[in-house]
């Protein structure tokens, strides 16, 4: 029964129901990876898993991917445009992806949120996302080109699958046995989600909850204020460049960073929209600079909608970095990797020991799609690659991982040769692609495959031309590249095809290192020099 006066838990138990809500979306998670089908996610976990209230605020989002929160940001409204709260019922379960009419980011990223009923009312909603690698050897010059658009639709009414729409979404998938297979995973995550909020609810009384709820909220807000407040109040500015199979040359972007008091203005600059595939819409820009933002001003705020209340973001629309339909926006998380370097840059120049040198800067993608030798059926293969991880004040970075809004791992061999008609003949760290300094940059990857059965390929990568830069006198990281095997025609806009026999390498960037290298300990430079993590000369 709802209780007539407000609610104010104690702080004690407003932290256990933050653990209660962050467990559930953990185990949401954990729920997902395992149930799936697909190596991109029960291998590379391409998936994120969250909870919202009822006016669509993040409750808490588990340690998944961050670029993925722009694909639940607006999820809700999207769903209450087309539905009436009123009629939705207990077991509806909507289904979405659209850039434009469903609040995603691109549309492999494939969303099912199914809301919470307490008491006969909704009182919370129950989201997950899994990237189905399934969109590739596609165009990308509007989003027309990319594939299946789904806006808020049911999947499942009251419990029960509308097998229409479930075959509508198969049909036009390449590798529908995957896909199906990685939705029921989909649907078992969300169900336990919802059985563990009610438990909760059952345990602690729902008014107790939803109280604690904006208790934790409220903390966010607080905790991101208090470290927006210890940043020196000014305008800080940064500019980079950003380069990739699709465009030719290089895309200037720039942020206008203003820090006043407790609250942030993140203002962007970037070039209009263009037909390819890099343009993000705002939803992915507002995801970007919260996980950039967090990161640097304290990063055990808790992830919900509360630390979102101090920062102000801008950008033009119809640009890149905030496009307008019908934009293409499939590669969209390489551009995403730029705004966080910028984010980085701009702060660094205001907190210059609590911000890390470039990382690599890339989402480098690989894409392959043909069919099997014997069978005939159809196989599509996504991959990302990590690379170096940018040095710190007082540490090296990383070697070989991913970075910032990808937070994906990198397939292992095992898992990679036994299903699709694929070798991967090299893998192995790059000498000397961590910039040197102080505190020595993160070494960047190179994986060489070869085709075992003829297939097509797609391929986005970025830091081709620039590289990742350094911080207080560290030098830059070393840039990415393409190298093609013999007889292999140089892909045109990052796609092309492989015959039997032939391969192709990638080379992801490196990483900055920080600090001057002459300062080095010479105990580390001469690991370094044994290790080949230096270029030489």
């Amino acid at each position: 029964m709802q209780h007539p006066d407000p609610i104010t838990p104690d702080p004690i138990t407003v932290e256990v129901i933050g653990s209660a809500l962050a467990s559930i979306t953990e185990e949401m998670g954990e729920a997902l990876v395992r149930a799936s089908f697909s190596t991109n996610i029960k291998e590379r976990r391409d998936c994120s898993t969250a909870l919202f209230d009822r006016q669509g605020r993040t409750l808490c989002q588990a340690e998944h991917i961050p670029i993925h929160l722009g694909s639940f940001l607006e999820a809700l409204p999207a769903i209450l445009a087309r539905h009436a709260e009123s009629g939705i019922a207990p077991g509806d379960v909507f289904v979405f992806n659209d850039a434009y009419a469903g609040g995603g980011t691109h549309l492999p990223d494939i969303v099912l949120a199914e809301p919470i009923f307490v008491d006969g009312a909704i009182r919370a909603w129950a989201m997950n996302l899994a990237h189905h690698a399934d969109f590739a050897d596609r165009g990308h010059a509007h989003i027309f080109q990319e594939g299946l658009r789904i806006p808020p639709v049911r999947l499942y009414r009251a419990g029960a699958l509308q097998p229409d729409i479930q075959a509508l979404i198969l049909l036009n998938c390449q590798v529908p046995r995957e896909r199906l297979s990685d939705l029921r995973a989909q649907m078992a995550a969300n169900r336990l989600g919802v059985r563990r909020f009610q438990g909760l609810c059952a345990r602690y009384g729902t008014p107790v909850v939803l109280a604690a709820s904006e208790a934790l909220l409220d903390y966010a807000e607080r905790r991101m204020r208090a470290g927006i407040a210890g940043i020196p109040d000014g305008t800080y500015g940064f500019t980079d460049r950003h380069d990739g199979p699709e465009i030719d040359g290089e895309l200037e972007l720039s942020l206008r960073l203003t820090v006043a008091g407790d609250a942030m203005t993140l203002d962007f600059t970037a070039p209009p929209q263009l037909r390819a595939g890099i343009n993000m819409t705002m939803t992915a820009l507002l995801a970007t600079v919260y996980y950039a933002a967090r990161a640097v001003v304290d990063p055990e705020v808790l992830p919900n909608a509360g630390l979102a209340r101090p920062l102000t973001v801008t950008a033009t629309p119809g640009s890149v970095l905030n496009c307008l339909a019908p934009a293409a926006v499939h590669s969209r998380l390489s551009t995403c990797q730029r705004v966080v370097d910028l984010v980085f840059g701009a702060l660094a120049q205001a907190v210059p020991g609590r911000v890390t040198a470039a990382h690599n800067g890339a989402c480098t993608m690989l894409a392959f799609a043909g069919t099997q030798p014997g069978s005939g059926d159809p196989w599509v293969y996504l991959e990302t690659v990590g690379g170096g991880f940018g040095a710190r004040a007082t540490k090296d970075g990383l070697d070989g991982v991913h970075v910032h809004t990808t937070n994906t791992s990198n397939l292992p061999v095992e898992a990679l040769e036994p299903e699709y008609p694929l070798t991967l003949v090299e893998y192995a760290l790059v000498d000397g692609s961590g910039g040197a300094g102080t505190w020595r940059g993160g070494m960047a990857l190179r994986r060489t495959y070869r085709a075992e059965a003829a297939c097509r390929m797609e391929i986005d990568i970025a830091r081709t031309l620039s590289a990742p830069w350094g911080l207080a006198g560290g030098e830059a990281g070393g840039r990415g590249r393409i190298d093609y095997g013999p007889g292999v025609a140089p892909f045109v806009k990052g796609q092309g095809s492989l015959a039997p026999g032939q391969w192709i390498a990638i080379t992801t960037p490196g990483a900055g290192g920080y600090g001057p290298p002459e300062a080095r300990d010479p105990a580390l430079l001469a690991r370094d020099r044994r290790e080949g993590r230096v270029r030489p000369g």
